[in-house]
């Protein structure tokens, strides 16, 4: 037996429970082995040579550092245009997402007459949308085609983000605290701007998270949405990257052009296997920080959505 504090009392382990423990404890850990391994070896093959990640020999440790693959994804000019319009649009559009979803949440916390068919609606959307080509005829009439403002626009509220906000407010906030505030003298928007958004801070966390990560991995919007390289996002400048780098290597065009250069050929196609772990940690670093910034949040987020509303 052992004897183990607890809240000031001692618990008595019987040698079962330690062996439960000890298995237990070892599985969770062999999962985030599992889990990490994965994305440590992209870490590791970002910066080791390529003949090295063909042959087999990067699994635990980085083999014959190098940065070839780095060089060839950032001697692309678009690169760094690309970052700074990523940045901006990941910005502006959390920052106009988590604002139209908690006021969207709060209206949905109140009651009103007609609230079941408004919800209804809302949550419609979330299984049937009228496609994309509707979509870009109605970008394209309102004037935002190869804008910027659309890479804001677009996407701005996600339902499933929505409920969880209007779950929480439903469960946090009791209906006194709007009563009281009422009596006060206060009317929707200064409970809403002064009690509401104060007492908000976990599910703000949550929604910037969900949106940002959302939005800096949007590769697609741009690609339907915009025309000017210039306005481009990262994701999909790096998603041509690579399929540059990529598919070159195995097209005749590319084989005809190095006819005469082997060195160069080979130089490119080292590039290529490289490149794909390169741009990987380039365009999932800053999201990968901002999740470690946030985590705290995390557990009450999911326990937010859990809950019936």
């Amino acid at each position: 037996m052992k004897k183990t504090a607890f809240s000031g009392r001692h618990i008595i382990k019987s040698r079962g429970d330690r062996l439960f423990d000890g298995i237990n404890l070892g599985f969770w850990i062999l999962v985030l082995a599992l889990t990490l391994y994965p994305l440590w070896i992209i870490i590791i093959a970002s910066v080791s040579d390529p003949d090295a990640i063909l042959a087999g020999r990067v699994l635990i440790w980085p083999a014959d550092f190098s940065m070839i693959g780095y060089q060839a994804v950032f001697k692309h000019k678009e690169l760094w245009n690309s970052y700074f319009n990523a940045l901006i649009y990941t910005l502006f559009g959390t920052l106009l997402s988590v604002s139209v979803t908690m006021m969207g949440a709060y209206g949905l916390s109140r009651k009103f007459t007609g609230k079941k068919l408004v919800n209804f609606i809302i949550v419609f959307t979330m299984f049937f949308t009228g496609g994309l080509i509707p979509i870009f005829l109605n970008v394209r009439d309102l004037g935002l085609y190869n804008t910027r403002a659309i890479l804001i626009l677009i996407n701005s509220v996600s339902v499933w983000n929505l409920m969880v906000a209007r779950t929480y407010m439903q469960s946090t906030l009791p209906n006194e605290l709007y009563e009281a505030a009422v009596i006060d003298g206060a009317n929707h928007f200064s409970y809403f701007f002064k009690i509401v958004l104060p007492l908000s801070g976990t599910i703000i966390a949550v929604l910037s998270v969900y949106y940002g990560v959302a939005r800096w991995n949007d590769y697609f919007s741009a690609m339907v949405f915009i025309r000017d390289r210039s306005k481009l996002p990262l994701q999909t400048v790096l998603r041509e990257i690579i399929a540059t780098l990529t598919t070159s290597t195995s097209n005749e065009s590319f084989f005809s052009a190095y006819a005469d250069d082997i060195k160069g050929m080979t130089d490119a196609m080292r590039q290529a296997a490289v490149a794909k772990y390169c741009t990987i940690v380039v365009s999932t670093g800053p999201a990968v920080l901002l999740y470690l910034f946030m985590q705290k949040y995390f557990v009450k987020g999911v326990m937010i959505g859990s809950l019936k509303g």
